[in-house]
């Protein structure tokens, strides 16, 4: 049976992908998620906020010591560098690429285009496969317009893009008032692979403390409808590959992501609930339900049930959402 994928431009020995978690913020968590089976690991994002306090703090030591210290105008120790310099991340990268035999994705996460972007030129000297673009942003400016805010998202991509000859994928929301046309400005753009989608956080109101509540949920299989849907839609029209992100918990919903036309699948939650050696048993399972239907390898089935478009297509699917609303209504069908 043979699982073998190609993502980014790199070939690799199956289509199952970790996704940024904590299992891989370590060279330890990322060895035991590569020994578990998954064919590449993304690694946590690098924050741009995280960039720009750093690159405060080291202007800070520079201009303190060049005041109080004139004999030491000759000398700065490395933390005092002009440039912000996050080792932690970079060491890891580095030591990360180093230790296993699959790709390692470093993730940037950022909402700006700016000087920050010189660190993506860091992260592929230190060994990154691939730079993964983790726009996270949840406007909340009322007098921002939408094409604005999808022009900022070109322009991250444009100047990481400048800076780097490794492959960049944007992982993006579906927050989009067209999320198709912005899949295809981000092509255009130059983006290698396009990974959907991001979760937000969605903070909550507690009554009882009269408090604010944070944190993320895992996903759950649901979850996985809205990308595998415009996965379905986008396959096989854009140059850049796709990946499936978010409701990943068997081989079932692997399999859902294959067929709509993905050319990896990313998991968290699943590795997270299970453990590393997880992507052993869904590979198995994927295995065997190819094995059930005939097919040999994941070009039989990739994109088989990916979607046309036009007119007619969304007449279809309208079509289809009043017959499900019709059949709810006569106790035939289900909300879940």
């Amino acid at each position: 049976m043979d699982l073998s994928s190609r993502y980014l431009g790199l070939n690799l020995r199956n289509p199952l992908v970790a996704s940024a978690s904590p299992r891989a913020s370590s060279v330890d968590g990322v060895r035991q998620l590569a020994r578990g089976g998954v064919a590449a690991v993304v690694l946590p994002s690098l924050f741009e906020e995280e960039l720009h306090r750093e690159a405060a703090q080291n202007a800070a030591l520079l201009l303190a010591g060049s005041d109080s210290f004139p004999e030491s105008l000759s000398y700065f120790p490395d933390i005092a560098s002009p440039e912000p310099n996050p080792h932690r991340y970079l060491s890891l990268v580095e030591r990360a690429a180093a230790t296993v035999d699959v790709p390692v994705i470093a993730s940037l996460n950022a909402i700006t285009a700016g000087g920050w972007t010189h660190y993506a030129s860091a992260l592929e000297k230190a060994g990154a496969a691939a730079i993964e673009l983790n726009i996270y942003h949840l406007p909340d400016d009322a007098l921002t317009s939408g094409r604005e805010i999808e022009q900022r998202h070109i322009d991250v991509l444009a100047g990481v893009k400048a800076v780097v000859s490794i492959p960049v994928a944007v992982k993006l929301s579906p927050y989009y008032s067209s999320p198709g046309e912005m899949a295809r400005r981000l092509d255009q753009a130059g983006a290698d692979g396009l990974v959907l989608f991001n979760r937000f956080l969605h903070p909550d109101i507690d009554p009882e403390t009269l408090t604010m509540t944070t944190g993320f949920g895992l996903s759950s299989p649901a979850e996985g409808r809205l990308p595998r849907t415009w996965i379905a839609h986008l396959a096989g029209r854009l140059r850049a590959c796709l990946a499936g992100s978010t409701g990943v918990e068997d081989a079932a919903d692997v399999a859902a992501y294959l067929l709509a036309g993905a050319d990896v699948v990313m998991t968290t939650s699943s590795l997270l609930r299970h453990g590393p050696d997880h992507a052993m048993q869904l590979l198995g399972e994927l295995a065997a339900w190819m094995n059930s239907k005939g097919f040999t390898s994941l070009g039989d089935f990739r994109g088989l049930l990916a979607v046309s478009s036009g007119p007619a297509a969304a007449a279809r699917e309208r079509a289809g959402y009043v017959r499900s609303l019709r059949a709810a209504d006569r106790g035939e069908g289900s909300w879940h």
